[in-house]
This record gives C-alpha cells, structure tokens and sequence, in this order.
C-alpha cells in the first residue's frame, strides 16, 4: 500500500486537512542533487517528499557514498527533530523534488490537533527501519544481479506498479543504482541488460516496465512482507494503547517526565 494510501486511512478528514495544509504551506522547490540536509547539522524541521523523490545517504571523506534510503511522494523524512541532536546522514532530491519543511513549533501544533498523526509517524519510522534491514541483508548476501533485481521490485511494490500496467516512475541512475546496491557502475549496466535478456525488465526514460513480476522476483528473491503493506487497520489497532488518551489510560500510566527520561535514558533504557 503507497503511503498516501496509509494516511488516507489512519487519519480522519479533518486531520488530513490540516496535515495537507501544513505542506502546502511550507512547500519548496529543490534541484537535482541539491541537499536538504547535511550530515553534522541540527535538526530544524521534519521533511516531507512532496513530488519527485529523495534519498539519504552517508559519504565517507574520500567521497564515496552509500544510499542508505529512498522517499517517495507523501513519505516523511524521518523523526531526527525529536530524536538527535545532529544529523548522522544527509537528505538530498535525486532529481528536481518538491519537499515540504515543517518547523518543531507547528509540528507539535498539527499533533495537538491531529493525535493519529502519531501513529503515522511510528509506522513510517518502523517501516523505514525494515527496509534499511532488508538493503542490508542484500548488499551482505545477495549476488549483484539478485541486488538490482531486488531494488527493482521493491520500487515497482512501493509504487504499486502491478496497478498501472507493469510500470512505474524509477528515478534512478546506474551511478545512483550503485550507491544504493554497493556495486560499480559498469557492473550495474551489465546487471540491467542481463535482467532485461532474463526476465523483460527494462528501464529508460526514468520508467521501469515489468512484463513478468514473477520472474524479476525469483531472481531477486524477492518478498514484500518487510513493507508491510495491506497493513493499516492492523497496525491502528495494535497501536491503539500506545497512543490513547482516554481518561482511564492517562490516569493509570506512570508519569516519568523529563528527568525520569534522562535517568532512563542514562541507564540505556
């Protein structure tokens, strides 16, 4: 299920107003390659993909750099304003990307108003770590040929591609493919012909067609159980003591504040 499809179910109608309100109104417009966030910097905003799609990514001192994840349109950025004090990565637009910026001040305004906004966030933050699970397990076990394919089915899955006549948008260069895959560029190329002699997979004009899914994912072995998509009405009720507010739940629950945090936080938890 495409992410805007979870916030079209967990949130109600007047929580997805002013959710979409709020990026229109800090919409902005960022060019290709261009970074929204460096890695050293203080978190300033959550940031949301508007159009167009995002990566973050770590680049060591030499230059080399390793994708570590890709947002598409609708999907959040990450909770680094509430949970570091630095940035230990960068964001940056793949190509021309619209992001909206919303400021801790009228972020914590929107979760006043709009309480399910929590659960959308958590589910976007447990998702994001599965997925970085899953690019991991593949750049540690998987074959050169099984990563691309892998890359491939997972953006054709996230974007629903099954539903749009064995296509979808696929915004990547071999060279942004590599990053992501821990391959060179010339092995990427010789990997994306070999899948299209293979199973019909091709990409060109920043389109992937998939004639047979089923083909392109035995290669990659490819499940999309770590997505969890088709989940949202599971996941609001597994959630639902996490983030309840009735009297009854507030009134019993421990009241820690904030120097209880640091303690708890101090003994790691």
């Amino acid at each position: 299920m495409p992410f805007r499809e979870i916030l079209n179910k967990l949130l109600e109608p007047g929580e997805r107003v002013l959710w979409e309100a709020s990026l229109a109104r800090n919409a902005w417009d960022i060019r290709r390659d261009a970074d929204i966030v460096r890695e050293g910097d203080r978190p300033q905003a959550l940031y949301v993909v508007l159009a167009g799609w995002a990566q973050k990514y770590r680049q060591l001192p030499d230059g080399r750099r390793q994708m570590v994840g890709i947002f598409l349109p609708g999907q959040i950025c990450g909770l680094d304003l509430f949970t570091v004090a630095r940035h230990d990565h960068s964001l940056a637009a793949l190509r021309q990307a619209s992001v909206a910026q919303v400021g801790r001040a009228e972020l914590c305004d929107l979760l006043q108003h709009c309480p399910n906004l929590s659960q959308i966030f958590c589910w976007s933050e447990l998702v994001a770590g599965a997925i970085q699970r899953e690019w991991m397990a593949s750049v540690g076990q998987r074959t050169a040929i099984e990563r691309v394919a892998h890359l491939m089915c997972e953006m054709f899955v996230r974007q629903g591609g099954e539903r749009t006549g064995g296509a979808c948008d696929f915004l990547l260069t071999q060279r942004q493919i590599a990053e992501a895959t821990g391959l060179t560029q010339v092995h990427v190329n010789r990997m994306v012909q070999e899948l299209r002699r293979r199973c019909g997979a091709e990409l060109g004009q920043q389109q992937l067609r998939v004639p047979d899914f089923a083909d392109l994912s035995a290669i990659a072995s490819f499940s999309a159980n770590y997505l969890h998509l088709g989940e949202a009405d599971r996941i609001a009720d597994l959630a639902y003591p996490l983030f309840d507010a009735r009297p009854e739940f507030v009134a019993s629950a421990p009241r820690v504040g904030r120097e209880g945090v640091l303690r708890l936080v101090g003994a790691g938890l």
